[in-house]
């Protein structure tokens, strides 16, 4: 590795940016984050990185001061004169607001993306964006990766027989589709209808999962109002053996954990886009480590190789 790459780690997730730059056989760049008494966040890079390829690494959900730190980060690893900088964004935020739905709403993903480019970043590395048109909206490269090669490895050597894959949406039928074709399972569908944010009813089932072992792929979870009712679909109504959820990221807000514990869901499989530290409160969640996968997208980029090898 050339020691012109530095990683830098924000305070959304500072234990995936660490668990990356050990990947690569480096250490986090240090940088002191401090606080004016109002609250107002100040950033200091407490090393030279003039001339460097500087990667930090940033998910931005909420509070939104983690979209706030990760622009002061990129300005100020632009103003100490780094060669280029990329922003590490593992779970992009606003991505749901991805297009004007309803009179009088913005699209929040678009100025997030204009927010990261004018902020001074050259280059965007992101995994399993909600909606993948997203790429359009930034006038950089942006680095598009799937966790399917971590989430797959949860099933190396189990049998796939009995098993069929659910998409718990109709946005979902593309990656639920792929993850059937690479797990060599049947695909099933559920139609339903959104009334309004963060609600959903079940309305058809599209295929069979009778005495299967379902396993509901999904970019991220966030109340799990939806992923709990497709769970009671599968078992309660069509008759699954048993119900594995799979997802990127584990937004996990309001009742979710309380749903997922209700609910006859064996297990979450989720990666560590985003922290959790709540198994006290869930113990049917499983964490899978991003930080490989991320590390070497970040290498190869580093060395001007191509990140689509990492598709295969």
């Amino acid at each position: 590795m050339q020691n012109n790459l530095v990683v830098i780690t924000g305070n959304a997730h500072p234990e995936l940016g660490r668990s990356i730059a050990k990947n690569l056989n480096i250490s986090p760049l240090n940088v002191e984050a401090s606080r004016f008494s109002d609250g107002e966040i100040q950033i200091k890079l407490l090393e030279n990185i003039r001339g460097t390829d500087a990667f930090i690494v940033q998910p931005t959900m909420p509070p939104a001061e983690n979209i706030i730190e990760l622009l002061l980060l990129i300005d100020a690893v632009k103003r100490a004169s780094c060669r280029r900088v990329t922003a590490v964004v593992p779970y992009f935020g606003y991505a749901r607001q991805d297009l004007k739905d309803q009179p009088r709403v913005p699209i929040g993903a678009k100025l997030m993306a204009d927010l990261i480019t004018t902020a001074g970043a050259d280059r965007v590395l992101t995994i399993d964006l909600h909606a993948p048109q997203i790429q359009g909206f930034f006038n950089i490269p942006l680095d598009h990766i799937y966790s399917a090669p971590v989430l797959l490895s949860h099933f190396a050597g189990k049998s796939t027989e009995n098993m069929a894959v659910v998409a718990p949406d109709v946005g979902s039928i593309k990656m639920a589709r792929a993850f059937a074709k690479r797990l060599s399972a049947g695909l099933a569908i559920i139609d339903k209808r959104r009334p309004r944010p963060n609600e959903a009813v079940v309305m058809n089932f599209i295929g069979d999962v009778k005495g299967k072992e379902v396993v509901i792929f999904d970019d991220m979870i966030d109340t799990a109002g939806t992923l709990t009712d497709a769970v009671r679909a599968c078992v309660e109504d069509q008759g699954a053996l048993s119900v594995t959820a799979v997802c990127t990221h584990p937004l996990l807000s309001g009742r979710a954990l309380e749903r997922l514990n209700d609910s006859p869901i064996d297990q979450v499989v989720v990666t560590n886009t985003i922290p959790f530290d709540r198994f006290d409160q869930c113990n049917k969640i499983k964490v899978l480590d991003i930080a490989p996968l991320l590390a070497e997208a970040i290498e190869r980029i580093h060395l001007e190789k191509t990140v689509s090898a990492l598709f295969v």
